[in-house]
């Protein structure tokens, strides 16, 4: 699995605590040994992001990427990590 940050996500990791930014390290192995680990709640998105798909980082903060090789999960862009509420505002 090839896993690419957008700028985007990059900004918005670092400006997290660190300990949200361990909890998406270890959510990421997670995602990689098995991208549809339970836990992950790995889902597709509704309205204007339906193109985006989201994981788990906690019981709040999700990871947004977006899946590049036809449900292989050879390419990810993770494109931002929000919260619950930033998401869905």
């Amino acid at each position: 699995m090839k896993i690419n940050r957008k700028k985007r996500f990059i900004k918005a990791y670092k400006k997290l605590d660190w300990k949200i930014q361990n909890k998406f390290i270890e959510t990421l192995w997670s995602f990689i040994n098995d991208p549809f680990d339970k836990e992950l709640n790995n889902h597709s998105l509704k309205w204007k992001y339906k193109w985006l798909r989201s994981i788990n980082v906690t019981w709040d903060y999700r990871a947004v990427f977006k899946e590049l090789s036809n449900w292989k999960y050879e390419f990810i862009d993770f494109i931002d990590i929000w919260t619950h509420s930033q998401l869905y505002k």
